[in-house]
């Protein structure tokens, strides 16, 4: 095998590797796939199923023993609901548990343009759980008494006259921000075992058109005292306990829009717990137990605050302690490259009150024009090496394609007396590899992209479904957008004209149209806006090319190649790259001449 077609095997092996593992089905398609494969086989053996229709019922009276108990006058009780609203948020409290019911977050609305509500209902439990007089109190399932002003609610749980667990919630006029004291008032003597911890679930609703990528984006994310935030698998069931330090915040993160606690003293340990949900309009499951330190006081304390809001990257950042690096911008470099030059050009574009769709024109054409000399580089290479190629041509038909270690050994040579490195060309486009990987994490999780409008795209942050198929097809999935098909077209156009300047044959000059086709099917689902991103940066490119192309004389390039081959050995300067490759070939050579001396 030579080393060409080993080189476009190896390729091919990474390119279909890699669609393999962007397009596996994530854990929550496989629950649902079981479901339906059990549901038509049990259709198909004639079993008819009826949903599960959940009773009324009616709770049982606690006995004498219970109510003379820990907590035993809160024990039964009525649910009432209380609210709290601001210009942000509209908070719904009950007394069942003492607990926050529901967040509406306002000015914003879901996909299908809803009031956009992050939970709600009995699924949301939180409070304490306490070893009270030898028995576990959990506090969700007390009832308490509110009280209530204009900006605050208090919930008490009374032990006795004088000894109760209060939840105090405060609510500014303005802001995401909600404070949180949790009241241990002479309970001291009657906590066991010296822990108080902090129990929170929820399910959290789909905001979403897609709810398959909602998912792939939402995760329990968590943070350890002078450690960066962390999270859990996105894509699978999973409980992670907490014990490598004490805990600064944590955070039930969706793909636009997050839940976050912070205490004022970190948390001592805990664990986090995420499902992935199969019903309809259910994002995730969240559980969270988070120990409080407990100092055995009269007077117990605990401040904190929540943020209910969206995942915008400065409103996240003002939070403090890091809180604004659950926003995914990537690997590194990539992370660096999206926060530190990406987003604030971002941001500056979008202080001049622009559309989106112009600031992402804007954004490319500024990229490109600083990428411009790379681009150059990697022309004038190319150019140099296409001009080449009837020279190479002439020496594979004199050595012979049998003998590859000769037809490279002769090609150094050559490149040598004219002064080409051969990979002159993919340097610099390598060098811009980073910046076009950077933006494929930057648009899906930029908040300010959601639900604006640009041409026929609804919504920037997510998929424009310009052609419905009503069914799935293989590969593509139920939809196909015309952003990502014009992508596909102009990279594939790109990919032709690229190699027109480069003169690839063979193998080489069609594996480089595989990828665009692989992509069809794994961007057809992301958001519009990076398509638009790619679409842009291909014709730019076709434009920067075309300039080049005009400035630059074939010609010329070829006349200062002969003169370089004219030029004595004694003045030419062997590149590093050059002396490596040279050290390499006699080595391969001589392993050569060992072997056929062997034989």
């Amino acid at each position: 095998m030579d080393r060409n077609t080993f080189t476009g095997l190896f390729l091919i092996m990474v390119i279909l590797g890699a669609a393999v593992f962007f397009m596996k089905p994530s854990e929550a398609d496989i629950k649902k796939e079981r479901a339906k494969i059990t549901a038509d086989s049990l259709a198909k053996a004639g079993v008819k199923t009826t949903p599960v229709v959940a009773q009324p019922t009616t709770p049982a009276k606690p006995d004498s023993a219970t109510l003379s108990g820990p907590f035993g006058g809160n024990i039964a009780g009525t649910a009432q609901t209380s609210v709290l609203e601001n210009d942000n948020l509209k908070l719904t409290f009950t007394n069942l548990g003492g607990k926050i019911l529901s967040v509406e977050v306002k000015k914003e609305h879901t996909y299908g343009g809803k009031p956009l509500i992050l939970f709600n209902g009995s699924d949301n439990k939180f409070g304490l759980n306490l070893n009270i007089d030898g028995k576990i109190v959990n506090t969700n399932n007390l009832y308490f008494t509110a009280t209530q002003t204009a900006t605050n609610i208090s919930m008490r749980a009374n032990y006795s006259a004088d000894k109760y667990i209060e939840f105090v919630y405060g609510l500014k006029p303005n802001g995401n921000n909600v404070d949180f004291n949790i009241n241990l008032n002479g309970l001291n003597q009657a906590v066991q075992g010296n822990t108080v911890t902090l129990n929170w679930e929820t399910t959290l609703l789909e905001q979403e058109k897609s709810a398959k990528k909602e998912q792939e984006h939402s995760a329990p994310f968590y943070k350890y005292t002078d450690k960066n935030p962390d999270h859990l698998n996105v894509g699978k069931d999973v409980k992670e306990e907490l014990k490598e330090g004490k805990i600064e915040w944590f955070s039930f993160k969706q793909q636009f829009f997050s839940a976050v606690l912070i205490p004022q003293v970190p948390f001592e340990k805990g664990d986090l717990e995420v499902k992935i949900s199969t019903e309809p309009g259910k994002i995730k499951w969240y559980g969270a137990n988070m120990q409080l330190p407990f100092k055995n006081l009269a007077a117990e304390s605990y401040a904190m605050k929540f943020y209910f809001g969206n995942n915008k990257f400065d409103n996240l950042k003002a939070q403090g302690q890091s809180i604004e690096k659950q926003v995914d911008m990537g690997y590194w470099p990539l992370k660096y490259i999206n926060r530190f030059i990406v987003l604030p050009v971002f941001q500056f574009l979008e202080s001049f009150g622009w559309g989106y769709g112009l600031i992402i024109l804007v954004l490319t054409i500024l990229l490109k024009l600083a990428m411009s000399p790379l681009t150059y580089k990697s022309y004038i290479s190319m150019a140099k090496m296409r001009i080449l190629k009837p020279e190479m041509d002439e020496i594979k038909a004199k050595v012979g394609e049998d003998n590859a270690t000769l037809l490279q050994q002769e090609y150094l040579k050559l490149y040598k007396k004219v002064g080409v490195n051969p990979l002159g060309g993919c340097l610099p486009m390598l060098l811009q590899l980073p910046f076009v990987m950077a933006f494929f994490f930057f648009f899906p999780n930029l908040f300010e992209l959601r639900g604006q409008t640009f041409l026929w795209m609804h919504d920037l942050s997510t998929y424009d479904d310009f052609i419905k198929f009503g069914f799935t097809v293989p590969f593509i999935g139920d939809h196909l957008s015309l952003m990502c098909v014009l992508m596909t077209i102009s990279t594939l156009i790109y990919t032709y004209f690229n190699n027109q300047i480069s003169g690839a044959t063979g193998q080489m000059k069609y594996i480089g149209y595989i990828m665009p086709i692989i992509f069809l099917g794994v961007l057809n689902s992301y958001p519009s806006g990076l398509n638009y991103y790619y679409f842009l940066a291909n014709m730019l490119t076709f434009l920067q090319q075309y300039l080049i192309r005009r400035m630059v004389n074939d010609d010329k390039i070829h006349a200062i190649l002969q003169e370089n081959k004219a030029k004595p050995q004694s003045e030419k300067k062997k590149s590093k790259f050059q002396s490596r490759l040279d050290d390499y070939m006699r080595t391969q050579a001589q392993a050569k001449t060992q072997e056929k001396k062997g034989k």
